[in-house]
């Protein structure tokens, strides 16, 4: 009987486990777009509360669509009610970014928000990309 209980602990810790890395598993970011800028190719991910501040994990590639405009390009990502962290790009170029930004006082990030913007200086406003958001699904899903 011990040993069939030992056996049912053992399956539960398996399963819970395999469970949990299911529920934090990479999700595909939509392209995004404005007037000369996209950020392509990306990926996000909530990090469990173990691993990187349980923060909002992204990933892809930011271009400037727009070589010869003189305009830098960026990426802005904000987690629950703070202010957006921006992640810059290389004028004429597209560069790979691989950031996690994460709620301070919490032990784990459970929405985050991003959009990709081109740099018009302080004069014109900025071009953005539509904003996306995601949330951690209450069994820790994102």
């Amino acid at each position: 009987m011990r040993k069939w209980v030992s056996v049912a602990i053992a399956a539960g810790l398996f399963f819970g486990g395999a469970g949990g890395a299911v529920a934090d598993s990479v999700r595909t970011i939509a392209p995004l777009h404005a007037v000369g800028v996209q950020f392509g190719k990306g990926s996000y991910q909530f990090e469990p509360k173990s691993r990187n501040h349980g923060g909002f994990h992204f990933r892809g590639v930011l271009s400037d669509l727009m070589p010869n405009d003189g305009h830098n390009v960026y990426v802005e990502v904000k987690v629950e009610a703070y202010d957006w962290n921006r992640f810059k790009g290389t004028q004429k170029k597209s560069v790979t970014i691989d950031r996690v930004v994460w709620d301070g006082a919490a032990q784990y990030t459970s929405e985050a928000r991003i959009r990709a913007c081109r740099d018009r200086g302080s004069l014109r406003p900025d071009n953005c990309s539509p904003t996306r958001h995601y949330r951690r699904m209450a069994n820790g899903d994102s």
